[in-house]
């Protein structure tokens, strides 16, 4: 199969209410975010959402794709930190392997704290995370699943965080794809996952099914699945969102050019 067929997404429950029905038009390729920058580089598929810190990276290779994105305006639900003891006094603080954004995120905010914590990247499990340091990040499915099984250890959402000093939306992820993507191929790429979307938010039949298949996955009541998708994470890159991913661009990751997108 050729590599433009091909749709990167992320292994996380975030990107369900984009995915979930495209399995019979693309052949997807589920990846952690960190990973996805380089399968789309390689040209293993031609589009994907990956960490926006990552973009700002390889800027000079990629185009940004409109419309969709990993954004959260307040509490995201999924990007959190846990600690054994208050965020104030810890020492050190493990970082997951298989994220980016959150990893600059979480150092930009404790800089505006004024702290100056020890950082280790360790593999995403929480009890080997904190039993080698005070604090442990952890993204995506495996920080809904932490949070859930120890919600007295949860010390920082960093969406909430980014949108308390900010006022904007954080986006976590944005859809990329090369510079030299054949553009029919993505421009079909780009509406298919729009509308795929676009039913998520207007059908109500449709919109259960991603939340039963979701919970099942998660092992979790559809109920917190439901909220999760209405209160916490969404895939709509709106004008707040493109502020506020710019802002992040310059400020925290130190992007000096400006973003450049597909036009479909």
């Amino acid at each position: 199969m050729s590599w433009d067929e091909v749709l990167g997404r992320v292994s996380f429950t975030n990107c369900d209410p984009i995915f979930h029905g495209l399995e019979d038009k693309w052949k997807i390729l589920p990846a952690p975010p960190s990973w996805l920058t380089g399968h789309v580089l390689r040209r293993d598929c031609l589009t994907a959402p990956i960490p926006t810190a990552d973009y700002a990276e390889h800027s000079d290779e990629l185009d940004l794709i409109p419309g969709l994105g990993i954004v959260s305006a307040g509490n995201v639900g999924s990007v959190l930190l846990f600690g054994s003891r208050p965020l104030e006094s810890m020492r050190d603080i493990a970082l997951p392997s298989d994220s980016s954004t959150s990893k600059v995120l979480l150092r930009w905010v404790l800089n505006g704290r004024g702290m100056n914590c020890k950082f280790i990247e360790l593999g995403p499990d929480i009890d080997a995370m904190l039993s080698n340091c005070d604090g442990a990040l952890l993204i995506g499915d495996r920080a809904l699943a932490a949070a859930r099984d120890y919600p007295g250890l949860v010390r920082l959402d960093l969406g909430y965080e980014w949108t308390a000093q900010t006022g904007l939306p954080m986006v976590f992820g944005v859809f990329a794809a090369r510079k030299d993507s054949p553009e029919n191929s993505l421009r079909k790429a780009h509406s298919d996952m729009l509308e795929q979307y676009k039913l998520f938010l207007s059908d109500a039949d449709w919109k259960l099914r991603v939340v039963k298949s979701s919970a099942k996955k998660l092992g979790f009541p559809e109920s917190r699945v439901s909220q999760y998708f209405d209160n916490e994470v969404r895939n709509y890159l709106d004008a707040d969102a493109i502020m506020g991913l710019e802002v992040f661009l310059t400020d925290v990751c130190g992007m000096k050019e400006t973003p450049t997108w597909f036009q479909p």
